[in-house]
């Protein structure tokens, strides 16, 4: 029979080997180098991920602050060695621009109200197909399920021609009614399906407590399901604010958002960039900011449900 000493590596007893507390000692340190490694390998590849994705925007941004001349001279990254150049003359100029000012406040009018108009009345008929027992409530859940498939496109010409008719074509009304008729659809789906996860055992005992379902709904519903709700007013005003299709064909001059009004603009690149590049980086800093303004709520929102 061998005996081993205790330096040994494992101690050998019958058929099978034992660790010996110096071999779980060393598992250990190796698991956790290990998974230090593994930490440090992903935040440096998400870092540079966060960096690659950030480059157009600090381009953008760059470009905004130069004069059309030097952008036409050099690209944008020679402003890293030439910081005299940037200046915020082209947002002085473009403060100034009456069709840029109108367009950024149009588009403010026709996203904030749609975002709110699709939060609240989604918020509503979300808890009443969630929990209240009413009349075709399955088939009525199956037709807007149904209407997620339906494309836009094929809503653009007879709506157009009914909002003619009821004089909305042109009109900022008229497009915040089309985005929120086929906003409503998918926020319909999400909130239902976030409601309805809610313990049953809750709304009974505010029932039993005699809270109404107005009550209910105000002061209960509504701060469960607020990381929902989030998110979905996240998505819905990013929807909205870079949306091009729609109020390239609903709205006139007086009505179109900053994505029109850009469009329009576009007459030389290389000569009208003074104007595009302030504007068009006006128009994507104010979703940044909002997405990561709300962002806590936008991960809850999206990670509810996922854990029990």
């Amino acid at each position: 029979m061998t005996v081993t000493t205790p330096d040994e590596r494992t101690v050998a007893q019958g058929p099978a080997a034992v660790p010996t507390p110096r071999t779980c000692t060393s598992r250990r340190t190796g698991g956790r180098l290990g998974r230090w490694l593994g930490n440090s390998l992903v935040q440096a590849f998400l870092v540079v991920v966060g960096l690659i994705w950030l480059t157009p925007l600090a381009g953008l941004f760059l470009s905004s602050l130069r004069s059309a001349q030097e952008n036409a001279s050099g690209g944008w990254w020679t402003a890293l060695t030439s910081p005299a150049q940037l200046s915020f003359d082209n947002y002085t100029a473009l403060l100034g621009n009456a069709g840029m000012t109108q367009a950024f406040w149009n588009t403010v009018l026709i996203s904030v109200p749609t975002t709110a108009l699709v939060v609240v009345i989604a918020a509503l008929a979300g808890y009443a197909f969630a929990w209240l027992d009413f009349p075709s409530r399955e088939p009525l859940f199956l037709l807007v399920v149904a209407l997620l498939v339906v494309p836009v496109q094929i809503g653009l010409l007879p709506v157009a021609k009914l909002f003619g008719q009821l004089g909305l074509f042109g009109t900022i009304p008229g497009v915040v009614l089309f985005h929120v008729a086929y906003g409503l659809p998918f926020a319909i789906f999400l909130l239902r399906n976030y409601f309805a996860e809610m313990p049953r055992e809750m709304l009974e005992a505010a029932r039993m407590d005699g809270g109404t379902e107005w009550r209910i709904f105000i002061r209960l519903v509504l701060p469960v399901g607020r990381p929902a709700i989030a998110s979905l007013a996240i998505f819905q005003f990013l929807w909205v604010w870079n949306d091009m299709l729609v109020a390239l064909l609903f709205a006139d001059s007086s009505s179109q958002p900053l994505t029109v009004e850009l469009q329009s603009q576009i007459r030389q690149f290389g000569s009208n960039i003074d104007v595009l590049a302030p504007g068009a980086f006006l128009s994507l800093i104010v979703p940044v900011v909002v997405f990561f303004a709300f962002q806590r709520h936008f991960v809850q929102g999206v990670m509810a449900g996922s854990v029990k």
